[in-house]
């Protein structure tokens, strides 16, 4: 398998559409830091083929696959395999609840010279060429066919596992053994003696469930047995044709007993019919009281009559009249004038009431604006006199130590007399001043302030009555014009009680209308009940007449019904004699025909109790004597497969005894002590000579690998044939050793199907933590396997030292979004 392009969506952390064309890279390299999703495009190769991905750990779960909430991921891997194109197709979506599933898969092969550069890598379910596989188990079945390897040994092979067979070249003997048993599959032979076991014991199995079946086959299937069956076949035969014989006597008996029955029951229905003719009770006052009640209705509809005039007549009386609901809008609008006459007074009274405390109010509160005017000046007066005493004490202060003579120590003059001291300090009364001003002040602005608020509330009390006149001005307005023109009160009342009155008299118009329909209704509920009696009775007879219409009954009188009831019913009672004489006679010739059929029936019972057989239901004769045909010879044939079966069933034990000594030889050669470890010593020889022929092309003829005693060791030409283990390897030869032991391990599983394409292997292996001269020697180790030409090498690091010595480069880097490739070289 030889990977072309790589095309992704939604790929873990390849969220973009990305492409990666291989379409000519023999050599190459993935490059770009930890975590930029080198690893990804090689796990994305091996989804697309098989579904999942080494680093998945081997399972199936596909949630794998999708980025960080992505809906949807898309792997498609165009390839070679056998010198044949192929493009296989994976599609993972995540459905609302969060669940991932393949939704979409598909393996194509495309024509030969297929150019797959000329794919635009949007739709990544294209459809390319023949189709192989549409779902993703057929993918899987496919994939193993075109490429010859399934998942386990493709990554052992292709994508390859390097640190396992590093650990593999320095593993201890039991270890190395564990290893190759696991990685080459030789615990296959284990199986293949649990196997054997199996098969013997299946076959014990079988053989003994097989010989009761036999002994029971062989004892059933005896000649004397078939003998008897062939007898008791013939008197069965024996039987149907006697019975055939004597059938048509009895059927034509049986034939004269159903006719002569049939003119037993038509006499006896005749009979049943005429006597079920009679004439209903009360038949003969029908049609009068049909007439009375018709009479009773049309009195009534005159009546309705009557009372339509009566109310109509009051109603238009009621039209002509004054309306009353608009007699009471006046009635209550005279009522509304006179309160709001009243109201507007009230509130001309207490607006003016208003007015005058609000003035009273109002010079009291310029009064009390002077007074506090008054005090505020004696305040300030009083604080100017406090500021004069503090002036005169702070002198007074200063001149207690003065002495006459002495130089003022605040203008630096000879004081030739010094002041008397005061008794006490100046401020002392000035305060007492400025404290008793201020406490005027304090009552004039109090009383200020509570007439202030008289004044407001005396301005409040008269805009609300004011307000409160103006909107009832306005109804008053509207209520006097609503009354221009309207009459007087006691006129209104007068009209007003007038049209109560017709209204009275409407309702009971009205009411005598509604009685007088009511009883209409009722009449002609009445009236038609009673015609529809009398069609009944005319139903009622017309119905008997039809039961006897085949009879030829009398013609009816259809002007009078209790007439043609009479007819009818002289005419059924004298038919009814005659039809019950003819139902005696028939019923004699019956019994006669039923004896002489029972007869006959009682000679073909006799048939059967000679033969030994049940005796069979009336008109069972026949088929009864087939069926003993058929069971008799069903009953042989049954013998004669058991003979059959037995004949089968012992060729059948042989062929179980034949498998069963093979499948014992083989668990016994297999249960050998020495078969594993000889088996695994061959597989160790041929991987060893497979890995020493690579090893020596890898190291330019150096060395040799070879093994003893289950131990690895290199022989070194360049040191004289030196034989040492490969434990004192250096870095870059264990490279070497382990590359070569993984390539002849691989051509080895290759080897297992014929059809396994190994063209190109993939190295997924950390190189970071080899030296300069060791990662020199790994570099020259991987260009001598590209220049063979046989396999497409890629390596996938981050070391950049090794990355520039490989030709072609995919230099991988990703930021916050999304990882991008990009080729170089």
């Amino acid at each position: 398998m030889r990977p072309l392009r790589l095309d992704l969506r939604g790929f873990t952390v390849f969220r973009e559409p990305t492409t990666v064309d291989l379409t000519d890279c023999d050599f190459f390299a993935l490059v770009g830091p930890t975590g930029s999703g080198k690893s990804t495009l090689l796990d994305a190769i091996c989804f697309a083929l098989y579904g999942t991905a080494p680093r998945w750990g081997g399972g199936r779960s596909v949630a794998h696959a999708l980025a960080p909430s992505a809906t949807e991921a898309a792997v498609r891997l165009i390839f070679e395999a056998g010198g044949t194109r192929y493009a296989a197709t994976r599609v993972v979506r995540r459905d609302g609840k969060g669940r991932a599933a393949t939704r979409a898969a598909g393996l194509q092969a495309l024509t030969p010279g297929f150019d797959a550069s000329t794919l635009d890598g949007d739709d990544l379910l294209d459809e390319l060429g023949e189709a192989l596989a549409g779902t993703p188990s057929e993918l899987d079945h496919a994939v193993a066919d075109v490429v010859g390897l399934p998942y386990d040994q493709f990554i052992k092979c292709v994508v390859l596992p390097q640190g396992e067979f590093a650990a593999f070249l320095h593993a201890r003997p039991a270890e190395r053994q564990e290893i190759l048993v696991r990685l080459l599959g030789l615990d296959v032979y284990e199986k293949i003696r649990e196997k054997a076991a199996a098969l013997v014991a299946e076959a014990n199995a079988k053989l003994a469930a097989t010989e009761p079946v036999l002994n029971e086959l062989t004892a059933a299937a005896s000649d004397e047995a078939i003998e008897a069956a062939e007898r008791r076949v013939e008197q069965a035969r024996v039987l149907a044709a006697d019975v055939d014989a004597r059938l048509p006597e009895l059927v034509e008996a049986q034939r004269r007993v159903e006719q002569v029955s049939a003119d037993a029951t038509a006499a006896e229905q005749r009979l049943r019919v005429l006597t079920a003719v009679a004439a209903p009770a009360g038949v003969t006052t029908l049609a009068e009281t049909a007439r009375t009640a018709a009479a009773a209705a049309q009195d009534a509809a005159i009546a309705v009559g009557t009372a339509e005039e009566s109310e109509e007549k009051v109603r238009a009386q009621l039209e002509a009249a004054a309306d009353p609901t608009v007699l009471r809008g006046l009635l209550e609008a005279h009522a509304e004038n006179s309160r709001l006459g009243t109201q507007l007074s009230e509130l001309d009274a207490a607006a003016s009431q208003a007015q005058q405390l609000h003035d009273s109010a109002l010079g009291a509160q310029q009064t009390a604006v002077a007074r506090q005017t008054q005090a505020e000046r004696a305040l300030a007066e009083a604080q100017q006199a406090l500021q004069a005493a503090q002036t005169s004490d702070r002198a007074a202060w200063l001149r207690r130590d003065l002495k006459a003579g002495h130089e003022c120590p605040v203008c630096t003059q000879h004081v030739a007399t010094v002041p008397k001291m005061p008794d006490q300090p100046a401020m002392t009364a000035a305060k007492k001043v400025v404290e008793q001003a201020e406490q005027a002040v304090a009552t004039a602005r109090a009383g200020r302030e509570q007439l202030d608020r008289k004044v407001n509330e005396a301005s409040v009390r008269h805009a609300k009555a004011s307000a409160q006149r103006e909107q009832l001005a306005v109804r008053a307005a509207e209520v006097a014009r609503l009354l221009q023109g309207a009459a007087p009160v006691p006129k209104l009342r007068e009209q007003l009680a007038a049209a109560e009155a017709l209204r009275r008299e409407l309702t009971a118009a009205t009411a005598a209308l509604r009685t007088a329909r009511e009883a209409q209704r009722r009449a002609a509920a009445a009236a038609q009940q009673a015609q529809d009696r009398l069609t009944a009775g005319w139903r009622s007879f017309d119905t008997a007449r039809d039961t006897v219409a085949a009879l030829a009954p009398p013609a009816a009188d259809r002007d009078d019904l209790a007439a043609a009831w009479r007819a009818l019913d002289g005419w059924a009672r004298e038919q009814a004699s005659a039809a019950q004489a003819e139902r005696d006679g028939d019923r004699a010739r019956l019994a006669q025909a039923r004896e002489h059929a029972a007869a006959l029936v009682h000679r073909l019972d006799e048939l059967f109790a000679a033969a030994e057989l049940p005796r069979p239901g009336v008109g069972e004769h026949q088929r009864a004597a087939a069926v003993t045909v058929e069971r008799r010879v069903a009953a042989r044939d049954t013998l004669l497969e058991r003979r059959a079966q037995a004949e089968a069933l012992r060729a059948q034990r042989a062929v179980i005894e034949t498998d069963r000594q093979v499948a014992t030889a083989l668990a016994t050669h297999l249960r050998a002590n020495n078969f594993e470890a000889w088996l695994l010593q061959e597989a160790l020889d041929a991987l060893v000579d497979g890995a020493s022929a690579i090893l020596r092309e890898l190291s330019a003829g150096q060395y040799d690998l070879i093994h003893e005693d289950r131990e690895f060791f290199v022989v070194d030409h360049h040191d004289a044939g030196l034989r040492r283990t490969v434990r004192t390897l250096s870095g870059g030869e264990t490279f070497q050793a382990s590359l070569a032991l993984a390539l002849a391990l691989a051509d080895q599983l290759g080897g297992l199907s014929p059809t396994a394409s190994l063209e190109s292997i993939m190295l997924d292996e950390g190189f970071g933590t080899l030296d300069a001269s060791t990662l020199d020697t790994v570099a020259a180790t991987l260009e001598n396997l590209a220049a063979t030409g046989d396999r497409m090498v890629g390596v996938v690091t981050h070391v950049q030292a090794l990355a520039e010595r490989i030709p072609v480069r995919f230099e991988i880097s990703k930021d916050a979004r999304t990882a991008r490739v990009e080729r170089v070289g």
